[in-house]
Protein backbone atom coordinates (compact mmCIF):
# COMPACT_ATOMS: atom_id res chain seq x y z
CA UNK A 1 0.00 0.00 0.00
CA UNK A 2 2.15 2.88 -0.94
CA UNK A 3 1.35 6.24 -0.46
CA UNK A 4 -0.59 8.60 -2.32
CA UNK A 5 -0.02 12.09 -2.94
CA UNK A 6 -2.30 15.16 -3.68
CA UNK A 7 -0.65 18.95 -4.60
CA UNK A 8 -2.73 21.65 -5.38
CA UNK A 9 -1.87 25.22 -6.13
CA UNK A 10 -3.44 28.14 -6.80
CA UNK A 11 -2.47 31.97 -6.51
CA UNK A 12 -4.95 34.33 -5.13
CA UNK A 13 -5.36 38.07 -4.83
CA UNK A 14 -5.52 38.44 -1.63
CA UNK A 15 -2.47 38.89 1.41
CA UNK A 16 -1.47 35.81 3.16
CA UNK A 17 -2.88 36.98 6.60
CA UNK A 18 -6.53 37.63 4.79
CA UNK A 19 -6.29 33.85 4.03
CA UNK A 20 -4.67 33.15 6.70
CA UNK A 21 -8.07 35.02 8.80
CA UNK A 22 -10.04 32.19 6.92
CA UNK A 23 -7.90 29.11 7.02
CA UNK A 24 -7.25 29.74 10.84
CA UNK A 25 -10.65 29.43 11.74
CA UNK A 26 -12.51 25.88 11.04
CA UNK A 27 -15.59 27.22 11.76
CA UNK A 28 -15.23 29.96 8.69
CA UNK A 29 -14.47 26.71 6.46
CA UNK A 30 -18.41 25.86 5.94
CA UNK A 31 -18.92 29.42 3.93
CA UNK A 32 -15.42 29.01 1.45
CA UNK A 33 -15.57 25.18 1.37
CA UNK A 34 -18.44 22.16 0.11
CA UNK A 35 -18.01 20.99 3.86
CA UNK A 36 -22.09 21.37 5.31
CA UNK A 37 -21.05 21.71 9.17
CA UNK A 38 -18.64 22.06 11.51
CA UNK A 39 -18.14 21.13 15.20
CA UNK A 40 -15.45 21.67 17.37
CA UNK A 41 -14.69 18.97 19.61
CA UNK A 42 -11.54 20.38 21.61
CA UNK A 43 -10.40 23.75 21.51
CA UNK A 44 -6.88 24.32 20.46
CA UNK A 45 -4.09 24.22 23.26
CA UNK A 46 -2.04 27.69 24.22
CA UNK A 47 0.08 26.79 21.52
CA UNK A 48 -3.06 26.67 19.07
CA UNK A 49 -2.01 22.97 18.31
CA UNK A 50 -4.64 19.89 19.80
CA UNK A 51 -7.41 21.39 18.09
CA UNK A 52 -9.96 18.89 17.32
CA UNK A 53 -12.49 19.30 14.60
CA UNK A 54 -15.92 17.46 13.20
CA UNK A 55 -16.30 18.45 9.49
CA UNK A 56 -19.69 16.78 7.59
CA UNK A 57 -20.14 16.90 3.68
CA UNK A 58 -23.26 14.53 2.75
CA UNK A 59 -23.33 11.38 5.06
CA UNK A 60 -19.58 11.51 5.76
CA UNK A 61 -17.55 13.57 9.11
CA UNK A 62 -14.67 13.62 8.92
CA UNK A 63 -12.25 14.23 12.47
CA UNK A 64 -9.34 15.77 12.18
CA UNK A 65 -6.36 17.50 14.54
CA UNK A 66 -4.64 20.39 14.13
CA UNK A 67 -0.67 19.67 14.38
CA UNK A 68 1.07 22.72 12.99
CA UNK A 69 0.00 26.47 13.08
CA UNK A 70 2.88 28.60 11.83
CA UNK A 71 0.76 32.21 10.94
CA UNK A 72 -0.22 33.08 8.20
CA UNK A 73 2.22 30.51 6.62
CA UNK A 74 1.60 27.11 7.74
CA UNK A 75 -1.37 24.89 8.50
CA UNK A 76 -1.09 21.39 8.83
CA UNK A 77 -3.61 18.63 10.32
CA UNK A 78 -4.13 15.04 10.18
CA UNK A 79 -6.97 13.04 9.93
CA UNK A 80 -8.25 10.96 13.19
CA UNK A 81 -11.20 9.16 11.74
CA UNK A 82 -14.13 9.29 8.92
CA UNK A 83 -12.10 7.96 5.69
CA UNK A 84 -10.78 4.41 5.23
CA UNK A 85 -7.38 6.22 5.20
CA UNK A 86 -4.08 5.75 7.30
CA UNK A 87 -1.23 8.21 7.96
CA UNK A 88 -3.20 11.21 6.53
CA UNK A 89 -1.49 14.47 6.59
CA UNK A 90 -2.50 17.97 5.02
CA UNK A 91 -0.18 20.71 4.56
CA UNK A 92 -1.63 24.08 3.80
CA UNK A 93 1.45 26.98 3.04
CA UNK A 94 0.78 30.55 2.08
CA UNK A 95 3.36 32.38 0.78
CA UNK A 96 3.57 35.97 -0.28
CA UNK A 97 3.26 36.00 -4.53
CA UNK A 98 3.89 39.63 -5.72
CA UNK A 99 1.01 41.30 -4.29
CA UNK A 100 -0.91 37.88 -3.45
CA UNK A 101 -0.36 34.84 -2.40
CA UNK A 102 0.38 31.58 -3.33
CA UNK A 103 -1.80 28.62 -2.00
CA UNK A 104 -0.27 24.92 -1.56
CA UNK A 105 -2.34 22.43 -0.36
CA UNK A 106 -0.18 19.24 0.01
CA UNK A 107 -1.40 16.18 1.59
CA UNK A 108 -0.39 12.32 1.42
CA UNK A 109 -1.97 9.47 3.03
CA UNK A 110 -2.07 5.39 2.62
CA UNK A 111 -5.39 3.92 2.10
CA UNK A 112 -6.67 1.28 4.40
CA UNK A 113 -8.16 -1.01 1.57
CA UNK A 114 -5.57 -2.36 -0.72
CA UNK A 115 -5.77 -1.05 -4.20
CA UNK A 116 -8.11 1.56 -3.20
CA UNK A 117 -5.60 4.92 -2.72
CA UNK A 118 -6.09 5.77 -6.25
CA UNK A 119 -9.88 6.25 -5.86
CA UNK A 120 -9.51 8.13 -2.75
CA UNK A 121 -7.01 10.33 -4.30
CA UNK A 122 -9.24 10.80 -7.25
CA UNK A 123 -11.83 12.19 -5.01
CA UNK A 124 -9.64 14.21 -2.15
CA UNK A 125 -8.20 15.67 -5.39
CA UNK A 126 -11.10 16.89 -6.91
CA UNK A 127 -12.36 18.30 -3.43
CA UNK A 128 -9.15 19.86 -2.46
CA UNK A 129 -9.11 21.86 -5.99
CA UNK A 130 -12.48 22.93 -4.48
CA UNK A 131 -10.69 23.72 -1.22
CA UNK A 132 -8.31 25.84 -2.76
CA UNK A 133 -10.09 27.66 -5.53
CA UNK A 134 -12.68 28.54 -2.20
CA UNK A 135 -9.70 30.15 -0.28
CA UNK A 136 -8.15 31.72 -2.83
CA UNK A 137 -11.58 33.69 -3.94
CA UNK A 138 -13.48 33.91 -1.08
CA UNK A 139 -11.81 37.50 0.43
CA UNK A 140 -11.26 40.28 -1.67
CA UNK A 141 -7.46 41.82 -2.35
CA UNK A 142 -7.15 44.82 0.51
CA UNK A 143 -6.84 47.08 -2.28
CA UNK A 144 -10.34 46.02 -3.60
CA UNK A 145 -11.39 46.66 0.10
CA UNK A 146 -11.79 50.33 0.16
CA UNK A 147 -12.96 51.26 -3.48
Amino acid sequence: MGIQEIDVRETSNAAPEQLWALLDKSATWPEWTPIETFKLERPAGEDGLGEIRLFKTGRVTVREEIVERRPPERLTYVLLGGLALKDYRAEIDLRPAGPGTEIRWHTTFRAKVPGAGWIYRRALERITKEFVAGLATHVQPISAQGE
